[in-house]
Formats: structure tokens, C-alpha cells, sequence
């Protein structure tokens, strides 16, 4: 895969940028503040369809635009994926109404035609290496659902439609939970809502099984290399459903022990899951929460069997986070049949020497990536000179000859 151009109008800081890329690294410098990761997050947003950064999107508009009834800014990209050209462009739309109240929204159109966003996941794929992704490990269970439904999104047909349609349901059950508490309802008035948790969960479930097997079996041999030969790094999925316990033994806890749940079908799954909510209907309800299913979710990294959120050093999570990454770039091309544009924000600073040499070795790998630094001599001098480099300076991209 290759972005081939980048178009951005009111974006961030810029009034308007048209940059058009090689089929190779590019290294921008310069200071902070000056527009480096806002390039990043542009060419991220194409894929995602939101902001690694911003809390809201209308954060993305310039912020120097004159206010008028309407505001709009624009991403626009021109990529190549299997040898044929296309282009998405996000419109970020601002209106001001009567009462001086904003209205935003977003449209996206694929190729000049308008589409849902639901539609266009999956046609352009990137792999982001943020200095903030260490919650990934470190954080909480929120942070790694997120993550794991962040590249699912990306590959899985109809991933990103089920887990919205989950957690409709989900939200409408936990209402209706608290409704029935108040009214002393009858809890079968919950069976509608438990069939549609079971249907859509047993797929997120098992995109998430499948995701997490492959993932490792890339990531074993890239963090063996990383870590030398020394470490045997794990991913260790802990539903908060376990579809392989039996009833006597569910617990509605995430499971501690290492199971492998690749032989689980779906439909195994949807029925446990339905039996489950049905079971758990008289908790629920005193907590006025659905206590199982998808949402509660948790996945661990595991390096010789040491759990690396709890006890792991600051330099084995950093190698995990590479052998992550990169074992992420693998799956996505054994996935979709190319390889995803690979973005790296600052990523040098939070690296030792060792490791910055094993990532620009992984790097040579990658069909096209984007790396940014505020410090140009944190790369080898044969690197850099094998890369595009581009200095970025108050919002003006220049090449460096």
C-alpha cells in the first residue's frame, strides 16, 4: 500500500498542504509544535476515521479560520492498493446556526462518491507507533479493547457494524435494568436485548480469538530476535465470558489461567453467551449493569510468563510494544494481501540505542513509513541517508536536497 498524496485544507495548523510521497521512508524534522504529527494523524485519520489526539473532531479545524456560517476543512488522500489508484476525502464540517449554536458533522466520500464511514473501513490501512501507546500494556482493560477493536476495524468485514449494533443493545439493557429495578419489572422483558448481545458478541469474541492467535504467532519470532533469544513474548485473552468453562466453574471474572479458545465456534459461543446473560439477569440487575460480555473483556502480554502490566520493566514493555507493532504490520499484509503504511511519532526518544537499531532494521521491511523527530541524530547517519527527509517548520514542508 502507498500514499501516494496527501491534501489538507484548514486542518490543524495548516491553512493548506499538498505533499505528495515516495514509495519509501520519510523522516520529518523539526521543532515541536510545527505540524509533524499533525501530518501523522491526518494520513491515520483516513484509516480510523478519528483522531489519536484530538477529544473531539472539531479540535482538527485550523483554529485561525474566520468564523463563518459554515467552516469546512478537508483530508484528502490518494493512495495505491494492489496496483489501483483511489482516493478518500473527510470533509469536517462546521455550521453556526441562528443562536450562534455549532453543529458538526463529517462526510467522507471514496473515490467522489459520498459513503457511510462504516463502509470505508478497510480500504486504506496504517499501523500507528505513538509514544503514548505504552497503555496498551500498562494502562487499563479499556485501553486494550480499544486497541484490539481499533485494527479489527481495519480488516474485519463488518467488524466495526457488530460492535456498534453491541453496544446499542448494550445500552438499552442496561436502561431497561434499571428500569425493571425501580418498577420491580419482569426480567423477561431483558430477552430481546440478551439475543442481540449473544448474536453480535459471539462475532466480536471470536474476531477478538482470532486476532489475538495470529498476532502472536507473528510476534514470537520478531520479539525473539528483539529480546536476543531471552524472552517468549504471549498474548493471553481473558473473556469475561469464558466459553470453554463449564457453568459450575463461570465465574464472570477474567480468567487467570492460559487457555486457548481457538477451537470455539461461533455459534458455541453465541449460545454460552445467551445462556450467560440469562444466568446473570438477577446480579445485573442489583448493580443496574450488564457484568458480562465483550465490554468487560481483557487481554494480557506475557514475556516468559511474566505478566508485563504488573512486573515488566520499562525496557521489556518497550520491546513488547516493537514486537506488537511490527507483528501488527504482519498480520495486516497476511490479512488484506498488502502492507499498511506504517506511521512512528517521535518514537526515538523512548527508545535506548539497542532498540532504535532493532526498529530501524524492522523498518527496512515496511513497503512505506513515516517517522517524525525533533532530533535528526538519533538516526544512523546511513539511515537518514537512505531516507526522504523533509523539515517541517510553522506549518511549511521542505525537502531537504
Amino acid at each position: 500500500m502507498h500514499l501516494k498524496r496527501l491534501s489538507l485544507t484548514h486542518f490543524r495548523s495548516f491553512t493548506r498542504l499538498d505533499l505528495e510521497f515516495p514509495r519509501r521512508v520519510i523522516l520529518f524534522t523539526g521543532k515541536n509544535a510545527q505540524g509533524k504529527t499533525s501530518i501523522l494523524e491526518a494520513i491515520a485519520f483516513l484509516a480510523n476515521f478519528s483522531s489519536f489526539h484530538a477529544s473531539h473532531d472539531r479540535q482538527l479545524l485550523n483554529f485561525n479560520m474566520p468564523v463563518e456560517p459554515i467552516m469546512v476543512g478537508r483530508i484528502i488522500g490518494e493512495f495505491e492498493r494492489q496496483e489501483q489508484s483511489h482516493t478518500i476525502e473527510v470533509r469536517l464540517i462546521q455550521e453556526y446556526t441562528g443562536q450562534s449554536q455549532a453543529k458538526f458533522r463529517k462526510q467522507v466520500l471514496y473515490d467522489g462518491v459520498q459513503k457511510r464511514i462504516s463502509e470505508l473501513y478497510g480500504k486504506f490501512n496504517v499501523v500507528n507507533f505513538l509514544p503514548q501507546m505504552s497503555r496498551i500494556i500498562e494502562g487499563s482493560p479499556s485501553d486494550r479493547r480499544a486497541y484490539l477493536d481499533e485494527i479489527l476495524t481495519q480488516v474485519e468485514p463488518g467488524y466495526a457494524r457488530n460492535l456498534i449494533q453491541y453496544n446499542k443493545a448494550l445500552s438499552q439493557r442496561n436502561a431497561l435494568l434499571k428500569a425493571l429495578f425501580e418498577n420491580n419489572g419482569d426480567l423477561g422483558q431483558l430477552e430481546a436485548w440478551d439475543d442481540m448481545l449473544a448474536v453480535h458478541g459471539a462475532v466480536i469474541m471470536q474476531a477478538r480469538i482470532r486476532c489475538l492467535d495470529e498476532l502472536e504467532r507473528h510476534g514470537l519470532g520478531i520479539h525473539h530476535r528483539l529480546t536476543r533469544e531471552a524472552e517468549v513474548l504471549r498474548f493471553q485473552y481473558q473473556p469475561s465470558y469464558d466459553p470453554l468453562a463449564s457453568d459450575s466453574n463461570q465465574l464472570f471474572l477474567p480468567v487467570q489461567a492460559a487457555k486457548s479458545y481457538s477451537g470455539v465456534s461461533q455459534q458455541e459461543i453465541e449460545s454460552g453467551l445467551k445462556g450467560a446473560f440469562v444466568k446473570n439477569r438477577r446480579q445485573d440487575l442489583a448493580r443496574g449493569v450488564t457484568t458480562i460480555g465483550p465490554h468487560r473483556d481483557e487481554f494480557r502480554f506475557l514475556s516468559n510468563g511474566i505478566d508485563l502490566g504488573y512486573y515488566g520493566s520499562r525496557g521489556q514493555t518497550r520491546s513488547a510494544l516493537l514486537s506488537l507493532k511490527f507483528a501488527e504490520v504482519a498480520w495486516m499484509k497476511s490479512r488484506i494481501g498488502d502492507t499498511p503504511v506504517l506511521l512512528l511519532d517521535e518514537i526515538m526518544a523512548e527508545l535506548d540505542t539497542e532498540r532504535r537499531n532493532d526498529l530501524l532494521n524492522l523498518i527496512e521491511d515496511v513497503e512505506q513509513a513515516m517517522l517524525t523527530t525533533t532530533d535528526k541524530s538519533m538516526f544512523a547517519p546511513e539511515f537518514v541517508a537512505a531516507c526522504d527527509t523533509w523539515d517541517v517548520h510553522e506549518g511549511i514542508v521542505k525537502k531537504d536536497a
